[in-house]
């Protein structure tokens, strides 16, 4: 069976390494999240500041949305190198 998961409005207040997210909901809960598929496909770099909508769990959130306040599209010279052996 799936998970339940409701959508929440809320504002990127830290970010980590591996890509994770503290977000502050407007609710008031603090989450841990992570950026999903399409926004990763898309070399979106998240600030500390932006606004998202974050699919919650019983566990953690995905954020599936984000405004362009504090996004910004990562050129092709700052994408990390992925040849042979990495």
């Amino acid at each position: 069976m799936k998970e339940q998961k409701w959508i929440q409005e809320g504002l990127i207040t830290k970010s980590f390494t591996g890509g994770m997210f503290r977000s502050r909901l407007d609710t008031d809960d603090l989450i841990l999240g992570y950026v999903s598929g399409r926004i990763r496909r898309s070399f979106l770099r998240i600030l500390p500041g932006a606004r998202v909508k974050v699919g919650v769990s019983r566990y953690r959130g995905r954020i599936i949305f984000d405004s362009a306040t504090r996004i910004r599209r990562i050129k092709w010279f700052e994408r990390p190198f992925r040849g042979k052996g990495n």
